[in-house]
């Protein structure tokens, strides 16, 4: 008796393609989880609230003959240097700290377009708050101008606009920077502050008492350097004060940062 056997055709697998995800919805879901969080919530919300503390005060408190819209665009704007930075930085960290890092980058597995998602939405963020910093500042121009029985002097150009908006860009860029370098919430903040306060302060007091440090200052103080661009009257040695500083402080340690990020393992 003979045995047949009878062979069938192997079955095929059908490979499973995985559409990447598009960069714009990246972005937005980038956005979303900036203000997901209570931190991020309350830090944009708590840098609103002291934007309009700051234009009341600066009604209630600056002398009527001499208020213009500089004092309250400074005014206004000092609470975002804090507030931008850390925002910047909690936008790279919570990876990290909130162990997301794994999902993010399954569904992602290309971690220099996640990174470059966060940059993107980061400097959005800034120029809108930035710009709403300006127009509360304009309205409390106006405010205090009208309860002051004064026309309203509008002592800000466009330019001056533009160099205040590079200056906030650049701090929250450097909270950017640290996120990126430390990948830890706490401790890039307590990196930012003390490169924000602490460092300005030592930087300062040498240039008081040691000429030779007075005269590298510009060159190697980023903080000193970027603080110039609300002055609005640059020099050519500003302005490569600031692009030495700046590769110092900012872009080398963002490249080594990156560095980090893509070699990093995430948990």
């Amino acid at each position: 008796m003979s045995t047949t056997t009878i062979e069938r055709p192997a079955a095929t697998a059908t490979p499973v393609v995985r559409e990447a995800i598009p960069t714009a919805r990246l972005m937005g879901v980038e956005l979303q989880k900036m203000f997901d969080t209570r931190a991020g919530f309350w830090l944009i919300t708590g840098g609103a609230i002291a934007s309009l503390v700051a234009t009341i005060a600066t009604i209630l408190f600056d002398p009527h003959n001499a208020m213009d819209y500089g004092d309250f665009a400074s005014a206004v704007g000092i609470p975002l240097t804090i507030v931008l930075p850390i925002m910047g930085i909690l936008n790279v960290t919570s990876e990290w700290s909130q162990r997301t890092g794994l999902s993010t980058f399954t569904m992602v597995p290309h971690r220099g377009r996640v990174i470059v998602a966060k940059l993107v939405t980061t400097l959005f963020v800034g120029a809108v708050s930035i710009a709403f910093a300006l127009v509360v500042g304009a309205l409390g121009n106006l405010v205090g101008s009208a309860i002051a029985g004064i026309s309203p002097r509008w002592d800000l150009g466009v330019g001056q606009m533009l160099l205040i908006l590079l200056a906030d860009g650049l701090g929250m860029l450097m909270g950017f920077t640290l996120g990126v370098l430390i990948r830890n919430s706490a401790g890039a903040i307590v990196g930012y502050f003390v490169y924000a306060l602490v460092l300005p302060g030592i930087f300062g007091a040498l240039a008081a008492y040691q000429d030779w440090f007075a005269r590298l200052q510009g060159w190697i103080d980023f903080q000193f350097s970027s603080t110039r661009l609300y002055d609005a009257h640059l020099t050519g040695t500003d302005w490569a004060h600031l692009g030495v500083s700046g590769l110092i402080w900012l872009v080398i340690p963002l490249l080594v940062g990156l560095r980090l990020t893509m070699r990093s393992e995430v948990k």
